[in-house]
């Protein structure tokens, strides 16, 4: 909301940190910036955002900055009914940004757990992440164009990420950051594969020695695992930990998905798709999960539409592309892939891609003189310096044409070569005559071996033992009697574990499991009872329906309302009516 249109990169960056830092919570699930960042500066009903979202609650806000002050603004706000239940202002000082961060994002877990029920909160949501606050504009300028996912961008945020690490070395956003970008601009082809992956894996490693307990670094050591180490059995357990240490990270959970679905595991594929789109509904990068998941089903009429959808949003993604000349090919469509790169834009066409296609479509049309000719294509694309993927095609070639022994001879020697691209084609539906070979389930065993981990789901304990449930009950519910805390509108669930003693963890799980209420329900009962003794008071006869209820401790016409209904099953007027 400031006066300078270029402190968006400032807003965005506080947003996101906050996100990440309620995404920390267990059992929170808090949507993806992808698909919450869809709806920044749109006028789209709440009713409509939580639809679409599929959640609860959402957290609206804004941010001002001038000079070196800032002022924060966050709302919470209930989506099915569009009812504000809680809102707040900060004005701070720009020096003290992480300590602001920390403070709002336990601020807003804690009203949430207030009015949803119990989890536990770490007592730090937000670390510092480095003393010099240049560094810190710098590194969040290079995020907001890194987050715009194409090449030009991510060059330019790379020199912001290098000018972060000039005044910080040490400054593990910035080695991750140049590690995503690096890794973004080898895969897409942007720069050469060999270095753009080495200076992924440089200051993937770098951050890694600075703080291992990242979920990012986690998911880039995996991705290099799988993409140059050709290493299936590490990237998936690098996976496992992104997703362990942060189960609200939606690349993690749909790339996992896609390391069990070559695999053959379709149950746990489902299980991290299903995690990742609830996490990230909008994205576009999930669906393109989704569809390739339904390929890989032999579901070829569902993965084409699902393919289709993400072009129309974004005619440039090569994947989405690639996917979807296999789909056509599975259905029998081979004219259309004959000519389907003649028909995209020319900038996301691969050469060797378009050769395989096109090879096998002519293969399977049994057109023999064309198929040579594009084999022979494919076989001198492949010998040249970046012919990884025409050299893959040579394989989904001879598998789909029966060629077994020259398919399992590819296959050999792309273990030899420690080819990624082996992970990917070698269970590909294309190549399902191989299955009957007794060679596949050899070859299968050895690409995705993993070390048998039996795993073990973990029996969460209760947080309290029944002696202390008991003692600390009794000594909530006298304190409620004697000091009436209820009356208070500022009353929180955490000031009120401050006044009798007790952490407000423990608090939020007595409340929850023993007396089977949220903090909300449990306080707003007896703001309730206060105002029916209140209105039966004579004294309080010059006093409104609404004066009555902020005198019993509410502070919003609306909560009142809506508890009073839910208490009582009437509205406060009938109630008062029929009490004469």
């Amino acid at each position: 909301m400031s006066s300078n249109v270029e402190h968006e990169y400032f807003s965005d960056g506080i947003t996101e940190e906050i996100i990440n830092a309620l995404a920390k919570i267990d059992g929170l699930k808090v949507t993806s910036r992808t698909s919450s960042f869809f709806f920044k500066g749109k006028t789209i009903p709440i009713t409509a955002i939580g639809k679409q979202l599929n959640v609860s609650t959402i957290l609206e806000g804004s941010v001002r900055v001038s000079g070196k002050a800032i002022r924060i603004t966050a709302q919470l706000i209930q989506a099915e009914k569009d009812f504000h239940f809680w809102s707040e202002t900060w004005d701070r000082k720009m020096e003290n940004i992480f300590e602001i961060q920390d403070e709002i994002s336990l601020i807003i877990a804690d009203k949430l757990r207030e009015q949803f029920g119990h989890f536990e909160i770490q007592d730090h949501l937000v670390e510092k992440q480095t003393d010099d606050l240049n560094a810190y504009d710098y590194a969040l300028k290079a995020k907001f164009l890194r987050n715009k996912w194409n090449p030009e961008d991510a060059k330019a945020a790379l020199a912001l990420y290098e000018k972060a690490l000039e005044l910080d070395p040490n400054y593990t956003e910035s080695h991750l950051g140049l590690a995503e970008c690096y890794s973004f601009l080898g895969t897409t082809g942007f720069m050469p594969f060999e270095a753009a992956w080495g200076k992924t894996i440089q200051y993937t490693n770098q951050a890694l020695a600075l703080k291992d307990q990242s979920s990012r670094v986690h998911y880039q050591l995996s991705n290099i695992a799988f993409f140059i180490e050709c290493n299936y059995d590490k990237s998936l357990k690098e996976m496992k930990k992104a997703v362990e240490v942060n189960p609200n990270n939606a690349e993690a959970q749909q790339f996992i998905s896609f390391l069990y679905i070559i695999a053959g595991n379709r149950e746990k594929s489902q299980q991290h798709l299903d995690a990742a789109l609830a996490i990230n509904p909008l994205s576009e990068e999930t669906h393109f999960f989704r569809a390739y998941y339904h390929y890989m089903i032999h579901d070829y009429v569902k993965a084409l539409e699902m393919l289709n959808n993400c072009l129309s949003v974004n005619p440039k993604n090569i994947p989405a592309h690639s996917i979807k000349t296999l789909c056509l090919l599975m259905l029998g469509r081979y004219d259309e892939v004959i000519h389907y790169y003649d028909t995209i834009p020319a900038d996301v066409v691969i050469a060797d891609e378009r050769i395989g296609v096109v090879a096998l479509a002519y293969s399977f049309k049994q057109d023999a003189a064309n198929a040579k000719r594009y084999l022979e294509k494919l076989r001198a694309q492949a010998k040249e310096v970046n012919g990884f993927t025409a050299d893959s095609y040579l394989f989904l070639l001879y598998a789909a044409s029966g060629d077994t022994d020259k398919a399992f001879e590819w296959v050999a020697q792309a273990l030899e070569k420690r080819s990624s691209l082996l992970l990917l084609r070698y269970t590909d539906p294309l190549v399902a005559a191989l299955r009957d070979d007794p060679r596949y389930d050899a070859f299968m065993k050895t690409i995705y071996q993993t070390e048998a981990a039996e795993e073990v789901a973990a029996q969460k304990t209760a947080l309290l033992d029944t002696a202390t449930t008991a003692e600390y009950s009794d000594k909530l519910l006298a304190y409620i009697a004697e000091a009436k805390p209820y009356l208070n509108p500022d009353l929180s669930l955490r000031s009120l574990a401050m006044a009798i003693e007790i952490h407000p963890n423990h608090l939020s799980w007595l409340l929850n499991n023993s007396i089977g209420k949220n903090f909300n329900e449990f306080i707003n009962h007896y703001r309730i009872e206060a105002f029916k003794s209140f209105a039966k008071d004579p004294k309080n006869a010059h006093l409104t329906i609404e004066g009555l209820a902020y005198e019993s401790g509410f502070n919003s016409k609306t909560v009142f309302n809506t508890y009073f209904k839910k208490e009582t099953g009437l509205t406060p007027k009938v109630f008062l009516k029929q009490q004469g």
